[in-house]
């Protein structure tokens, strides 16, 4: 993890960052099982492009996450990227439940810790703002 992020301030109730790999690791498993079974059965006309666009969504959104955090070091744009995660999140879940009911119990996992992080990064973002701007 970059030196920038370990001298921001954040919650007490921060996990160490030790903890976030491994949590990633295990849920990637599940959206790549889950994610991939939805594009396959959009390949296959079981469902539409806007059953599909959300998940589509969610990915883009968790792949921009590091580096707008990380590289760009910027934590308001991190914050606004997180909430997308999690908006596409649920959408996806709400809009594939009725073709594939166990994709949304899958990734219930998934929605608690994006729920935890948009937390997090909320805490994070408020912590560090810039005062007088």
């Amino acid at each position: 993890m970059n030196q920038w992020y370990k001298q921001l301030a954040k919650p007490s109730w921060s996990p160490p960052a030790k903890l976030f790999g491994p949590v990633w690791s295990v849920l990637y498993i599940g959206i790549i099982i889950t994610f991939g079974t939805a594009v396959f059965m959009f390949i296959k006309g079981s469902i539409s492009w806007l059953i599909i666009l959300p998940f589509i969504l969610n990915i883009v959104f968790n792949i921009a996450f590091t580096p707008l955090q990380f590289r760009l070091r910027n934590n308001e744009l991190a914050l606004l990227d997180i909430v997308f995660i999690l908006a596409t999140l649920v959408w996806a879940l709400i809009a594939i439940y009725p073709f594939a009911y166990w994709i949304t119990i899958v990734n219930i996992p998934y929605l608690l810790w994006v729920s935890f992080a948009t937390v997090l990064q909320s805490s994070i973002t408020w912590l560090n703002r810039k005062k007088g701007e």
